[in-house]
């Protein structure tokens, strides 16, 4: 059941050098029972891909938006362990979606921000991650209609053998899904070894999602993030 994702910007694919990141973040395994690691800080690009690689993500709440999170247990989706429905095998079968990948990150993210259920995505991280994919550490994954809408996307940070996927959206029935196993299929095909999806919910649960103690996370992360990243070219 292949499923073609076309790389629209090559350049996001190879991460520019950052500066060193001016702050020290706490070892994530002593962090309080909700997974609160640290306050303050910036969301620099060298800020945010250094809490990346020690296994923390900014997860904006009501009550500040600078917050650094490393939850525990943490969820991933194994590489190679995607479960796909009966349904979602026969979408993917029908060819009504297109999917591309770095296409329109902005758009992804902007969308992602949208949801009538609320989210965590303010303004200040759809401008720090709109960076970061310029600088070649962030990626999205769209999903097109026949029409040329977009229909549903997901995006997130790769550092090396780590894909960090953030949020995901759709407008349409079963495209975010069908980003997934797009990003799943990359994956595959690429030296993408650790898929985390940070905590894990239904929608992430019924794709394959999986919960790991967070000492057992961060010894996968060292791992993957000491992977150079790769890419498949295809035309």
């Amino acid at each position: 059941m292949a499923l073609i994702v076309e790389v629209q910007v090559a350049r996001a694919i190879v991460p520019q050098a950052l500066r060193p990141c001016r702050y020290r973040f706490p070892d994530p395994l002593y962090s309080d029972p909700s997974g609160l690691v640290a306050t303050g800080g910036d969301f620099a690009p060298e800020t945010i891909i250094e809490a990346y690689r020690r296994g923390i993500f900014p997860w904006p709440h009501p009550d500040g938006e600078r917050l650094w999170f490393s939850p525990e247990p943490r969820a991933i989706i194994p590489v190679g362990a995607l479960h796909v429905s009966r349904r979602l095998a026969r979408t993917l079968q029908s060819g009504r979606f297109r999917v591309t990948m770095n296409a329109a990150f902005e758009r992804v993210i902007r969308a992602c921000a949208e949801r009538e259920e609320g989210t965590w995505v303010t303004s200040s991280i759809i401008d720090a991650y709109c960076q970061l994919h310029e600088l070649g550490w962030a990626q999205s994954f769209e999903v097109w209609t026949s029409d040329g809408g977009l229909a549903g996307g997901l995006y997130g940070v790769r550092i090396g053998g780590l894909f960090g996927a953030e949020s995901m959206f759709h407008t349409v029935t079963d495209a975010s899904k069908v980003a997934m196993v797009a990003l799943m299929e990359e994956a595959e095909r690429t030296s993408i070894q650790l898929v985390d999806v940070q905590v894990a919910n239904s929608h992430t649960a019924s794709m394959g999602a999986v919960e790991i103690p967070r000492a057992e996370y961060l010894r996968r992360l060292a791992e993957a993030i000491a992977q150079p990243a790769s890419v498949v070219s295809r035309s």
